[in-house]
């Protein structure tokens, strides 16, 4: 008895498939996909018109920010920028009252990261009445 001898198959990778799905996955990627250029932000901050508030007689904070990023707490100007010597400082001034009128005066030249941090920093310590103080514009209206 003679037995044939098992003769090995050639393999081929068929890639017609698998071409057509990655061309499939291109067009679906293409179709999905929003090209905006969006390189730059147009602002245009808003001025404030008003009257200016009557300054009222009870006791406030008021924390300044210059352009170079250093702080003063009702006039005094700190000595550094850290935010764990600004909470103490104010902390000295409020006298644990959490309630008092928090008023940010910051320049406008002031880096946003620093006006941020004292709204961080009074966040933290509990101040529910925060605001910012503008100027009124030198326009008439």
């Amino acid at each position: 008895m003679k037995f044939r001898r098992p003769q090995a198959e050639n393999l081929e990778i068929n890639l017609t498939p698998l071409i057509d799905c990655l061309l499939f996955l291109i067009i679906f990627l293409m179709i999905s996909t929003t090209f905006n250029k969006a390189s730059k932000l147009q602002i245009v901050l808003p001025e404030a018109k008003g009257d200016a508030a009557k300054p009222s007689k009870a006791k406030s904070i008021e924390i300044g920010v210059s352009a170079g990023g250093i702080y003063t707490i009702n006039g005094q100007e700190l000595a550094v920028k850290d935010p764990k010597q600004l909470q103490s400082a104010i902390e000295k001034v409020s006298e644990g009252k959490r309630d008092l009128p928090f008023i940010i005066a910051a320049d406008g030249k002031a880096s946003h990261q620093a006006v941020i941090t004292v709204m961080d920093v009074a966040g933290q310590m509990g101040f529910v009445n925060l605001s910012i103080s503008t100027r009124v514009s030198s326009e008439n209206p």
